[in-house]
């Protein structure tokens, strides 16, 4: 079977712009020397990077954190995968065929295939993946989301598997693309000590090995030996240039610079606005840089109780803060400002939003009057009825990321400032977190996704059904916009959907407040080569093209 041309998808359509964007708008060389500076590819050597974020799982199915990708796609790979022109090509499927009426996907797939443990990659182990996806509790958000409209996955040879659907739904093809579908050892599926985490006894067909894992330090990957099937879009073949690869875990972006410069490890990513001159300056270094895909970091207000059940009061938050200024604060010149939950750099980006909002402190503290907080108590704090004007961020330290909590701490200011609301900054361990979104004792939520496809990141967040809809809005017509954009083939009618959902989101409802669009870096010595971010969505990708001048 033929690979489809992407164009003829609506999610192909629309990513092939959203990565030329990400590729020609967010990624930028800051430094002269370029990964010929670390010569020729050659196989051999160990090399050490420092990441910012300690995965909460190494499970691909449990997938959350975008900065846990390019340790997802070392030891496992998925179906499909985006070249740099955002067109989906085959990875561990050899293509696809779709029928005309969009209900049934057949997939061939790619021979000689092993997960490490020795089993064999066929249809029978991709069967086994989806049908655990689909287990009740195992990964309840990708089943209600990405997988919704998955009806049935039949066997119709040891290499080929079909899919069959309740409803055409262009998302699923870029599921078959993503961490979440990542193809899991069907051994590992049913012998795995606690699965969900994940660890060294969860394993995939990736060309590296996780061999050890320290919690709170390090992880370490061996080279697969007999590892023969990359992706399209690699720069090489066979097994990766490195014998091994250890990350270690350096939350503070001072303390990962300093072993950069040191020489105490050869990569690190996370670089903020004031560390990057160290980098700039040092002609032994070079900092890249590339902006995710999918949704912009946002506050999602949370409507279920007051005082953002009051549409006053969510515009009132929203003038009350100067972005562009908290943002210059925090980030010097280096963020890029998000007007709409959907990324600038995606195609689904409604552009029309730009301008349209905030910083308006005589029109929130008007709205405020309106809505009966009339009231000053000796802080400054705005009052009604005796009780203070306070809203709740609870931020979970695992998700913080490019100094969110500083960024939380100049918002708290700015609204308190301007218009008298008392923003409570909470920095918890995952488990708080989501005992208090479970308790909904919060009433802003922060996220960002780096998901290639804005839809999918948009139903999760916001249908009334979507494992993270922390607004707790159950809206009709936003889960028929969304739906409507899941389900079109056509791509002007699907981004149509989306500029009429985020106009409904942003402008008219006010449940979300964009601040601005992610970004990865990554500071390398120049003594590394295979230097790259990961088509579409733009963060670091895995460490298979890398290799170490010796």
């Amino acid at each position: 079977m033929p690979v489809r041309p992407l164009r003829t998808l609506a999610v192909a359509a629309v990513l092939a712009v959203a990565a030329v964007l990400a590729v020609t708008a967010g990624c930028a060389t800051a430094t002269t020397p370029t990964a010929e500076a670390a010569g020729q590819p050659r196989p051999g050597g160990a090399l050490t990077w420092a990441v910012e974020t300690e995965p909460i799982t190494l499970n691909p199915h449990q997938y959350s954190q975008a900065k846990a990708r390019l340790l997802v796609w070392n030891s496992f790979e998925s179906l499909l995968t985006y070249d740099t022109r955002g067109a989906l090509v085959p990875w561990l499927a050899t293509g696809w065929q779709a029928t005309p009426d969009g209900l049934s996907y057949t997939l061939p797939l790619r021979a000689g295939v092993t997960f490490t443990d020795g089993t064999v990659f066929d249809a029978a182990a991709v069967k086994a993946n989806l049908d655990k996806l689909r287990e009740p509790g195992y990964a309840p958000a990708v089943a209600a989301v990405q997988l919704r409209h998955l009806k049935a996955v039949e066997v119709v040879d040891p290499r080929t598997v079909r899919l069959t659907l309740t409803a055409p739904d262009v998302l699923v093809l870029d599921f078959l693309a993503s961490p979440q579908g990542a193809q899991v050892s069907p051994r590992s599926l049913r012998e795995a000590r606690n699965l969900k985490a994940g660890g060294v006894d969860v394993v995939g067909t990736g060309p590296f090995v996780l061999d050890r894992y320290v919690p709170g330090r390090e992880l370490h990957y061996r080279r697969n030996p007999g590892y023969d099937w990359a992706p399209p879009t690699a720069t090489h073949t066979g097994p990766a240039h490195l014998d091994e690869i250890t990350y270690r875990f350096l939350k503070e972006s001072a303390v990962r610079v300093g072993a950069l410069t040191a020489n105490q490890v050869q990569l690190i990513e996370g670089v903020p606005a004031t560390d990057q001159p160290l980098i700039t300056g040092n002609p032994r270094l070079r900092l890249t840089r590339a902006l995710n895909s999918g949704s912009a970091y946002t506050y999602y207000l949370n409507v279920s109780h007051a005082p953002f059940d009051d549409l006053r009061v969510r515009q009132a938050f929203r003038e009350a803060l100067d972005v562009d200024t908290v943002l210059t604060s925090v980030y010097r010149d280096t963020a890029t400002r998000a007007w709409s939950v959907v990324s600038p750099s995606s195609p689904l980006y409604d552009e029309r939003l730009a301008g349209s909002y905030g910083g308006d402190t005589a029109t929130a503290n008007r709205l405020l009057d309106q809505a009966g907080w009339t009231g000053r108590d000796a802080a400054g704090y705005r009052t009604r009825d005796g009780r203070r004007l306070t809203v709740r961020l609870v931020q979970a330290a695992p998700y913080v990321r490019d100094r969110r909590d500083v960024l939380a701490q100049a918002v708290q200011a700015a609204v308190k400032q301007n218009a008298g609301i008392d923003l409570k900054v909470s920095v918890v361990d995952q488990g708080t977190a989501q005992q208090a979104f479970d308790r909904n004792e919060y009433e802003v939520f922060d996220n960002s996704r780096a998901d290639t496809d804005a839809g999918a990141a948009l139903n999760l967040l916001l249908h009334s059904g979507g494992g993270i809809n922390r607004t707790r809005v159950a809206d009709p017509q936003l889960d028929r916009l969304l739906e409507a954009g899941q389900a079109a083939t056509d791509p002007v009618r699907r981004a149509e959907s989306y500029a009429a959902l985020q106009q409904r989101v942003v402008a008219t409802q006010a449940l979300a407040l964009p601040l601005y669009a992610p970004a990865d870096q990554i500071a390398a010595s120049t003594a590394v080569g295979g230097v790259r971010f990961e088509p579409t969505a733009g963060v670091p990708a895995s460490a298979y093209d890398l290799w170490i001048a010796r």
